[in-house]
């Protein structure tokens, strides 16, 4: 299990989730310039794009291993994957909700909200497109969104689910349906791409 813990880089993946809210607090609603392909332009914060940082850190150690080596071996990895997976993105959740029920700014609920989100799509997408091409997909969803995701009135569309206010309904029960795919298909999925490594 050491070696796991090692390789997973789980202490720095267990400071990125606390710094990411930490941090998103902080910047609290400030906002990046991003230039808008269609609709009008909406509020795109600095909150939709540092809780990347937990996602992209998963799908590093996730891609340190050997995956073929470890697709066959006696330990359950995979397992251990997605319950690293699910630990980060209800850490990142619950801490966010702990923040805003002692008081902060409801960006916290985003911060959780979109920490889960991408943890869910890393462990959604690691196992078909590998940790490379897994993270630079992941990392192109807030861009995407940014650019396309706004209806007229500045309201996100359907699909934009990273750009949801904080009180949105939705947005959570969306984040959590792909954080379960991510952890049903990290633990079903049995053989890696041969060039995820």
């Amino acid at each position: 299990m050491n070696w796991w813990l090692k390789a997973r880089a789980v202490p720095a993946l267990s400071v990125s989730v606390v710094a990411t809210n930490a941090v998103g607090l902080l910047m609290g609603n400030a906002e990046l310039p991003v230039p808008v392909l269609t609709g009008q332009s909406g509020h795109f914060l600095v909150g939709h794009l540092i809780t990347l940082l937990p996602a992209m850190l998963l799908l590093h150690g996730m891609g340190r291993g050997d995956l073929r080596t470890e697709s066959v071996a006696c330990r359950p990895v995979r397992k251990w994957d997605a319950t690293l997976g699910l630990a980060a993105a209800a850490t990142g959740a619950g801490m966010a909700a702990l923040c805003y029920a002692l008081g902060a700014d409801s960006i916290a609920l985003v911060l959780g909200r979109n920490i889960a989100g991408y943890v869910g799509l890393a462990l959604l997408l690691f196992p078909f497109l590998g940790h490379r091409i897994a993270a630079v997909t992941v990392a192109i969803v807030p861009l995407v969104c940014a650019a396309a995701g706004w209806r007229s009135g500045g309201r996100p569309e359907p699909w934009a689910w990273i750009l949801y206010p904080a009180n949105s309904l939705t947005a959570p029960l969306i984040t959590a349906a792909i954080v379960l795919a991510g952890i049903l298909v990290c633990l079903t999925r049995q053989n890696p791409l041969r060039s995820a490594h």
